[in-house]
């Protein structure tokens, strides 16, 4: 009889949002062993001090980010503010797999990377979103994973079966509400509670954005002919976790509502994580906390001839760390599901 291999999987910035989610779904995958726990300023503390709601870990220590005690690990999860994963990365084994859920590795081109990021860049991964046309093939083949930011995530999914069938043209705005887990974990007064309850405010107006390029780059792979204008303006909620995303473009000639939605059904009919919604229906954050699920809705607005299109993601989930997890199991080829749920969390 064969026993099963066991996947020692390490943790890197594991006391971060981004990290405690990923430990919150290994804890629940039935293949993993959670190894090392790593960061840089609660070294020497243990990781219950940090994260309670995972008491089975809550006495494991937390030991400096080097690569030396991330060595002898089949997976390497890197949960590490943006320019920091390059150095660890390249001191990894090319037969660990690594999943950075930073920014550093998202960007295929340079300029962009410097022109939104200020500082060189470190090359380009494969790209961590299966639901992208013929990317399950490359993710089942590579040994590191660049994990996509969460708005990216979530604007992608919204408009994907549109740029691959051709019923929109380029000129693409979205408004994206965001709760603030996704401005991480560190203390910034705009971020208290004081300010952030009872209040939406925008930031990162007029272009600036650093996800801007990534998902210019995401419909570009997923079948737009040209990279499309985008225009994206982000929106500070006042919740912790979620993303609604409500993406519009102009119609192509002779497209209607009938039309699209024979596009999003066929498109998302074998995903096991995307969920287009029946009529009459539309996507609100709270259905999908704490899952991998992405729930899609769209319309038509005759009226200006423009395609909408909504979706809502958890940010740390189907946002960060489930995608991690469901790259994890492509790439050791494993279930795609394993581990993870489409179940979110009510009330």
């Amino acid at each position: 009889m064969i026993m099963p291999v066991t996947i020692r999987v390490a943790v890197a910035g594991c006391t971060g949002y981004a990290g405690g989610e990923a430990l919150r779904l290994l804890l629940g995958h039935p293949e993993v062993e959670i190894g090392t726990l790593t960061a840089k300023s609660s070294v020497g503390s243990l990781l219950g001090e940090h994260l309670p709601n995972l008491p089975a870990l809550a006495d494991r220590p937390i030991v400096d980010t080097t690569a030396d005690n991330l060595a002898g690990h089949d997976v390497v999860i890197l949960a590490l503010p943006h320019g920091a994963s390059a150095e660890i990365a390249a001191q990894l084994g090319d037969d660990v797999l690594v999943l950075d859920m930073g920014a550093d590795f998202r960007l295929a081109s340079s300029s962009e990377w410097e022109k939104f990021y200020g500082s060189p860049h470190a090359g380009t991964w494969p790209y961590g979103l299966p639901e992208i046309p013929g990317q399950r093939e490359v993710l089942r083949t590579t040994k590191r994973v660049a994990i996509p930011g969460c708005y990216p995530t979530s604007v992608t999914l919204a408009l994907a079966p549109a740029v691959a069938n051709g019923l929109v043209t380029d000129d693409i705005v979205v408004v994206a509400a965001s709760g603030t887990s996704g401005a991480g974990k560190s203390a910034k007064v705009n971020l208290l509670g004081a300010e952030v309850m009872g209040s939406v405010s925008a930031y990162g107006v007029g272009g600036v954005h650093r996800h801007t390029p990534e998902m210019v780059q995401n419909l570009v792979a997923c079948g737009a002919s040209v990279p499309p204008r985008l225009s994206f303006t982000p929106l500070l909620a006042p919740m912790p976790r979620g993303i609604l995303a409500t993406c519009t473009a102009p119609l192509a000639e002779g497209v209607d509502a009938e039309a699209v939605r024979a596009a999003y059904t066929a498109f998302y009919a074998d995903e096991p994580f995307v969920h287009y919604m029946r009529e009459g229906r539309w996507p609100q954050t709270q259905s999908v906390v704490g899952s991998n699920a992405c729930h899609v809705q769209t319309a038509v607005d005759e009226t200006t001839g423009r395609l909408i299109a909504v979706a809502a993601i958890d940010n740390l989930t189907k946002g960060t760390a489930g995608a991690a997890v469901q790259c994890l199991n492509l790439a050791l080829g494993l279930p795609e599901t394993l581990g993870l749920s489409d179940n979110g969390v009510a009330p």
